[in-house]
This record gives structure tokens, sequence and C-alpha cells, in this order.
């Protein structure tokens, strides 16, 4: 019997997560219906940025689809403040043992980041079993996850870090990936410039090709 696992299900229902880094807040809402209006509807705003929380806040509020989440979330402040806003789920690029057991005991849709085989049972064994695969490019990208996958097949990935919309399809023709992660979608210099139209053109493109849920 599979052992139900809701954040893989949340991530296999999105099948693309932009990794959305807001500088200024006000950019946050005009980005996000962009987005939405494409198909992309499932949002990481990460915390790398002041702005960040506030974007996330501003979207909830008012960006109807949108389902956000908080990304780089680095301790169990972040975790706090991912409850506080009411956010769906939650990232890490990685995962510390200290985190790992503070997303536990908050319940959190929350995946870690893991670059390891060893990082990969440590979430396991606090009951992680769907994860980030960070930087997935630079780890060995689509032959890595194949190699994963033998000795972990209860393990579920969204990789990110250097996947090209180009690539995108290929990892998500693996069984143990759930989704795929990037900042592709939103490219800085078109944030910056207000170009929505694009992005919301690059992100239909972008569901096309990434193929049914």
């Amino acid at each position: 019997m599979t052992t139900p696992n809701p954040t893989a299900d949340l991530l296999r229902a999105a099948r693309i997560v932009p990794v959305l880094t807001i500088r200024d807040a006000a950019q946050a809402v005009p980005l996000a219906r962009a987005l939405v209006a494409g198909g992309v509807t499932t949002l990481e705003v990460t915390l790398r940025t002041e702005a960040g929380a506030k974007a996330a806040e501003a979207i909830m509020a008012e960006v109807p689809g949108a389902v956000v989440g908080l990304g780089t979330v680095l301790a169990r402040r972040d975790l706090l403040l991912a409850r506080q806003l009411g956010v769906t789920f939650a990232f890490s690029p990685g995962a510390t043992p200290e985190l790992l057991d503070a997303a536990a005991e908050d319940g959190i849709p929350f995946v870690p980041g893991i670059a390891t085989a060893s990082e990969l049972m440590a979430a396991a064994a606090r009951g992680f079993t769907t994860v980030k695969l960070f930087p997935a490019a630079q780890l060995g990208g689509i032959g890595a996850l194949k190699a994963l996958g033998a000795p972990f097949p209860e393990a579920r990935f969204c990789p990110t870090g250097g996947i090209s919309e180009e690539e995108m399809r290929d990892y998500l023709a693996l069984p143990n990936v759930v989704a795929v992660g990037g900042s592709w979608l939103a490219p800085a210099a078109e944030v910056a410039a207000g170009e929505w139209e694009a992005i919301e053109a690059r992100a239909r493109r972008s569901m096309e090709r990434a193929g049914p849920r």
C-alpha cells in the first residue's frame, strides 16, 4: 500500500514551481498575475530579499488561484514566519538537523534540500520523502536523479538549480520527479521592466512543454 504524500501531490499537480526572488514588493502582484494567467499557479517566493515576506503576503491577498510558498527557509524563525503568513508550503535549499526537527514539529508541508544520499536518508528519517535536489544541474542532473532512484524508490524530487526551459521536460519524464523548480520563468530584467506579457507567454509555453499532470 502506498503511503499518502500530500507534499508530493501538491508538487505533482504544479509540475513547475518558479523560484521568485522579488526585490520590490510592488512587483509581486503583477508578476504573480502574469504567471497564474499563463497556468503556473504554485509559486515559491524566496526570502533572499527584504521584500520576500511582504511579496508573499500581497500575492496571497490579491491573486486568486495562486498557491504560495516560502523559499530559502534556513532556520526555525523562517518556519515561524511561514506559519504566521499562512503560506501553503516551504522550501529550503538544504536541511540542518535543527531545521528538519523544527519542520517535523510544525507540520507545514516542507521540502528540504539535499545534495547527497546521506542527506536524503536524514530527511527521510524525519518523515520527509519529498525533497529538493539542489543545485540539480551542478550535482549531475538527470543522471544523479536516476542514481538516487535505485536505492531510494520512495523518494520524490523537485530538482532546482540550473534547469532550463528546454531541459525541463526531460526531468519531468523521470518517475521520481514530481515537479521542477527554476528561475527561467521570471528573468530579473523582465521583472524589473514590468514585462508581464512576456512572462505570461513564457509561463504558458512552459506549461505546454511540461505536458499533462
